[in-house]
């Protein structure tokens, strides 16, 4: 049916007017964040109205019926096409084992993350009602969070655990793996997409206490930069100068409104030269590993997830967007288009190639959201099967997510191939 439209009642011309949108669209999102002041204000509005024209032309046209059933057509396809690409996953292959209850738990507890989650949710003497001795960071004063973790293990705890952001769960994660502790994760940042990906329940953390009574272990991979722990991604280029700013914690979107331009095309846009294990990548804008790959590009932007955190491979994406027909590529043909690299690897080396600096002796990384310097080459690997997770029997069944649907993943799936 869908075809059928395409080709008669003017569905061809919705098609191509769509496609010209989409273009025009991302051109327009290009150059608001690319520029400032006149420009950035003919950006925003050409991106606004390119799909304001195309409903007027529509309803000019006396196209809209068929423009709103081709659309109904099409998210009908995609929504088949994702349930069966996902019926084709295989399933999550983390094998959990029974756990014994510790007899030492060691909770360290960060107040003000998540706008004070801790707090909210009454963590501290939930904890301490189930026999875990908690570690209250001080929110004025800068904590060796760390140096706290091997503390409590030097004095006997069988068990390390965060209540706060991800950053601090590698902290602490990297301990307990150095250790072969359990490690507790309770899922009180304000994203936790380290917890999303193990399937807790981010609505309640108080809930993901329930494995000091009633828990499952199971192992998964630890990433690793430059001898730093990380649980979801290191990152490099445009993301990790924003994150570096004073301002960005305070004012995030704002922040990376104000400098976006000097970071994409001005005297300050930073190009980052990698090799994925043995091959050489073209500088990017933005260059993001994670530990273990996401499924789809959607994770430079948080909104994906891993399906697998213990697959032994690290994730990588990179973007490279130079100007609005760039931009442009990449909203119409997505991760076909050459301005991306979505890949996987062993080991990726990063350097850092600035127009005033070539070869610089640092370079700004995001680990897990927070900002560092780190020496040039940066090396980040994978820690395989490194850390041992602690996690309550009863919690979310979150789906495994799967690709973006393509006519090449349907095809294979339709002919019995390799997705």
């Amino acid at each position: 049916m869908v075809l059928v439209l395409a080709v008669t009642a003017g569905g061809l011309l919705i098609v191509v007017a769509e496609l010209l949108g989409l273009i025009v669209c991302a051109a327009g999102v290009w150059w608001f964040l690319a520029h400032r002041g006149v420009a950035r204000l003919f950006g925003a509005l050409v991106a606004v109205a390119a799909p304001a024209v195309l409903v007027l032309l529509y309803i000019h046209d006396g196209l809209w019926r068929t423009a709103l059933v081709l659309g109904l057509c099409w998210g009908a396809m995609l929504a088949f096409g994702h349930a069966a690409l996902r019926s084709s996953l295989p399933k999550r292959s983390h094998r959990a084992t029974a756990a014994r209850r510790p007899k030492r738990p060691v909770l360290i507890m960060n107040p003000k993350s998540g706008g004070g989650k801790v707090g909210r949710f009454g963590l501290v003497e939930r904890a301490e009602k189930l026999g875990a001795q908690v570690i209250l960071l001080d929110p004025a004063a800068q904590s060796d969070v760390a140096g706290l973790a091997r503390q409590a293990v030097a004095e006997g705890a069988d068990l390390l655990g965060v209540a706060g952001g991800d950053g601090t769960q590698a902290l602490v994660a990297a301990v307990a793996a150095e250790h072969d502790l359990p490690f507790l994760v309770v899922c009180a940042g304000t994203r936790n997409h380290f917890a999303m990906d193990l399937g807790l329940d981010r609505s309640d953390p108080s809930r993901c206490l329930d494995a000091l009574t009633d828990g499952e272990e199971i192992r998964v991979d630890l990433g690793d930069v430059d001898g730093r722990a990380f649980v979801n991604t290191a990152s490099f280029g445009v993301y990790a100068d924003i994150v570096r700013r004073p301002e960005y914690r305070d004012a995030k979107a704002g922040t990376a409104l104000t400098f976006m331009p000097d970071l994409l095309t001005g005297e300050d846009a930073r190009r980052i030269e990698a090799r994925v294990d043995s091959t050489a990548l073209p500088p990017q804008q933005a260059l993001l590993i994670s530990n273990n790959p996401y499924t789809s590009p959607d994770a430079l932007t948080g909104g994906d997830r891993r399906p697998r955190l213990d697959t032994g491979e690290l994730g990588v994406l990179g973007v490279r967007v130079n100007d609005a027909a760039e931009a442009a590529d990449l909203a119409v043909r997505g991760s076909q288009s050459m301005g991306l690299t979505v890949t996987t690897a062993q080991r990726v080396e990063v350097t850092s190639s600035t127009p005033d600096a070539p070869g610089a002796a640092e370079i700004p990384v995001a680990v897990d959201g927070e900002s560092l310097h780190m020496p040039t080459p940066v090396v980040c690997t994978l820690r395989p099967a490194a850390l041992r997770v602690l996690l309550p029997r009863d919690r979310p069944d979150i789906p495994a997510p799967v690709p973006p649907v393509t006519f090449r993943r349907l095809i294979a799936l339709a002919f019995g191939r390799p997705i």
